[in-house]
Formats: C-alpha cells, structure tokens, sequence
C-alpha cells in the first residue's frame, strides 16, 4: 500500500475544476484561493506522477486519465460523506444539515406550507433549499451536491429510491370567459393545441401533463413558454391561449386577482405524484422517509 494517497481535499478541488471549467469558478465553489486551488491539483498530479489537467491561458482540458479520475474521485467522495451519513443517522433524527433540491412547480406552492411545521417541531434541522429543474435537481443528487429531492413523478432520476407524498391533480385553466362554453370537467379533445401554452424542455410538468392528455400530436402543437407558472397564467389571463396547472398551485392562489377559471381534467391519469427522493443505499434513509411524513402530514 502506498504511503501517500491523495487527500479528500485534493479530490475535492478536482471534482469542482471537472465541474467548473475553470480554476476560479472551482476555487468559489470550494472556498479557497485560486491559488491553493491550483496547488493542490499540483500536489496531487505530483503525489501520483500523471498529469490529469492541461492547462493553457483559455482552456482547461482533462487528460483521459484524467477524466477516470474524476469519476473514482466523485465515488470516493461520496462514499466519505456516508460515512458521516452513518454516525448522524445513528444520532438524533432530522438534525443537522439537510441539503435538498425542490424543482420550481413544487418549491413556491408547497414550502410556504411545509417549513413552518419543520421549523417548530425539527427546530436543530438545518435545511438548505436549491430551486432547480428536474434533470438538475437529480443530478445534483447523483453528484452528491444534494441529499435529497422534492420532484414531482414519473421522473427518471437514476437509481433512487422514493417515498410518494401525495397526489397532485392537474387542471385546464383558461380564460373566464370561455368558462360558459366547458362542462364540469375539460376532456383533452377539447384542449385546441394551436392555443396550449406549456412551460419549455426541462420541466417535468410539461411531460406529465401532455402524458395526461395523451395526446401526442399536441408535444408539436404546444406553444412553449418560459420557466414560469406565473408567466403563462398572465398569458392565458390575457386572452392568448390556455395552459394546465397543478392543484398545489391553484391552491396556493395563483390564480387570485385572475379571471381564469380551471377545471379538471378528465383523463385516466390526471395527476402527478409528489415524491422525496434520495439515493438508494443511502444510510440515511429511515432518516429521508421521517421527513417524508413529516412532509405528508405538514402539507394536510
């Protein structure tokens, strides 16, 4: 066995310069200098005698090796920070630090009525929220940056497990004064797809709800919108098309000082289901399925 191995710090710093693209950005991202960011690296690519980064004034580039190294050293990492996992799953319940990813069709509607409930009843819970999309949120649990995930499913996320929350239905929402013209319930013949605003790539809720359609002409038909539930409720309550929107939305008042009128959709499967999800093996997984009821019971 060698007598000197690389330290977590060095694999850290080059994990973040994979990440980042660039030495700067890397050192941010890791709270140190530049320079001793770009020392370690040395020290390392020392310690094991290959260079794994080639450096020039405007690119920084991987080696091969370098690039397996990077995925060993996400792997390493990963398996240091279960083992602080373990001691703290062996302690107190939702204490300490909890990193978790939301993505944006969940995180304004469901935190304002989940995190007073955490706050007074987990009060040395330490949660640390991350809005992003799907694809962005699971990554980031793949890679370590987050523990766990609030997404909405289907999803593919990797190999994750999850625990489901509840059911989330979704709506037609149009503009009030068509609300004469529809019955008690919208059936997907009757969504026009050359007036459906839909959010862009990347966000799940596009998927599901076309998925409740089941419609697949309209995926081309749809006009695409922004990231925002909130941008395409102005649009539709400006007369410029239609959308769907989740329950919890609703719920929470997007639709308050709107003329916008939402009915259900009638369809086989007119719901998405609201998950955590957490890496599969993680140690700290009684510890993700408390918070999972606590979720449950704090949402009502």
């Amino acid at each position: 066995m060698s007598t000197y191995l690389p330290t977590l710090k060095q694999l850290q710093y080059l994990v973040a310069l994979k990440e980042h693209g660039h030495f700067g950005r890397a050192a941010d991202a890791c709270f140190v200098t530049q320079s001793t960011l770009s020392a370690g690296l040395r020290e390392l690519e020392s310690l094991i005698g290959v260079t794994l980064v080639e450096r020039t004034r405007r690119v920084v580039r991987f080696t091969a090796l370098g690039d397996r190294i990077v995925a060993k050293a996400r792997r390493v990492l990963r398996e240091a920070e279960e083992l602080s996992d373990l001691a703290r799953a062996a302690g107190k319940p939702l204490a300490g630090e909890l990193r978790m990813s939301v993505i944006p069709t969940i995180a304004p509607f469901l935190l304002p009525r989940v995190l007073p409930r955490l706050r007074s009843d987990w009060p040395d819970l330490r949660l640390y929220l991350r809005e992003e999309p799907s694809a962005a949120a699971c990554d980031s649990l793949a890679h370590g940056h987050a523990d766990c995930v609030l997404l909405a499913l289907p999803y593919a996320c990797g190999d994750v497990d999850s625990d489901v929350l509840f059911e989330d239905r979704l709506l037609v929402a149009f503009p009030g004064a068509e609300a004469a013209t529809m019955g008690d319930t919208v059936h997907p013949n009757a969504i026009d797809e050359d007036r459906l605003l839909l959010l862009e790539d990347g966000h799940c809720l596009k998927d599901h709800a076309l998925a409740a359609c089941n419609r697949p002409e309209l995926r081309a038909g749809a006009t695409m919108l922004g990231t925002s539930l909130h941008t395409l409720v102005q649009m539709v309550d400006n007369g410029l098309g239609l959308t769907m929107l989740p329950e919890m939305a609703i719920a929470a008042g997007i639709l308050d000082h709107t003329s916008i009128c939402a009915k259900p959709l009638e369809s086989d499967h007119p719901s998405r289901k609201i998950a955590l999800a957490w890496r599969r093996g993680s140690p700290r997984e009684k510890e993700f399925r408390l918070l999972a009821d606590v979720l449950r019971v704090a949402n009502g």
